[in-house]
């Protein structure tokens, strides 16, 4: 993609955020579409959420203990765990599950409402379909993402323990106490921002791939590849930017 391309698209997907603002605060919300999309969001997501956080902490404090034991502070494991796990690659990974399981499916969904003009013949009929369609869903994104990250952080935290114990004695309050007990409250109003951030993103660039899909079954299929691809590249620059900022206010320190 040439940089004219990158530069048209960004102000496109703006500009479709600012529209998403206006439509979000005018009446008639639809939160009957709206809860049964935080559903969908979250059903589709939780196993493969679940799973993978599980594995991760797992293997994160399998690979880290052995330099932990080298340099005699192998009690430090739960402490530093907890921390990256709830700080960095819980939101990390949910939004990467989010954005490769909703993301698409979103793109696809709306791709084909679009190409087979039930879009069209929503606006017909008098209904404001990104009200119906698109506000919706980031909403529902936009919610989800941070709940599906405190499960995956809970999960992951779960995982971690039982990398502990397969090398020592370690009781499970110990392991919550040291945990807690490094955690700020500013970390982890840091971490739920992220959240919502990705969700938000998530979802928008899911919606507009495909609110304007075009050519046929084809557009519908490169829509859902691209949100994908999309979302996935704005939650790494969205994680980067959060980090500069909590530096910058101190919040590392």
């Amino acid at each position: 993609m040439n940089e004219d391309s990158l530069l048209n698209q960004t102000g496109l997907l703006t500009r479709f955020a600012g529209r998403f603002f206006r439509e979000l605060f005018r009446p008639h919300f639809e939160w009957a579409e709206m809860v049964r999309q935080c559903f969908a969001v979250g059903y589709q997501s939780l196993l493969l959420v679940g799973v993978t956080g599980f594995i991760m902490g797992l293997v994160i404090t399998m690979r880290l203990r052995p330099t932990m034991v080298q340099f005699g502070a192998e009690s430090w494991i739960p402490t530093m765990v907890g921390i990256t796990i709830i700080r960095e690659m819980g939101p990390i990974i949910t939004g990467l599950m989010v954005a490769g399981k909703v993301s698409s499916n979103i793109g696809a969904e709306l791709g084909s409402m679009r190409v087979t003009e039930q879009i069209d013949a929503m606006e017909v009929s008098g209904t404001n379909p990104f009200k119906y369609l698109v506000v919706t869903r980031v909403v529902a994104t936009t919610l989800m993402v941070p709940v599906l990250s405190i499960l995956a952080d809970a999960i992951s935290l779960s995982g971690a323990y039982l990398g502990v114990r397969l090398h020592g004695d370690t009781s499970l309050s110990l392991f919550a106490n040291d945990v807690i007990n490094k955690l700020t409250l500013a970390a982890v109003a840091e971490s739920l921002v992220k959240c919502i951030c990705f969700g938000f993103a998530i979802g928008l660039v899911g919606c507009y791939k495909g609110y304007y899909a075009k050519e046929g079954t084809e557009g519908v299929g490169r829509a859902a590849n691209s949100a994908v691809v999309v979302a996935s590249l704005v939650v790494f620059v969205l994680d980067l930017l959060t980090v500069q900022m909590s530096t910058i206010l101190g919040i590392d320190k």
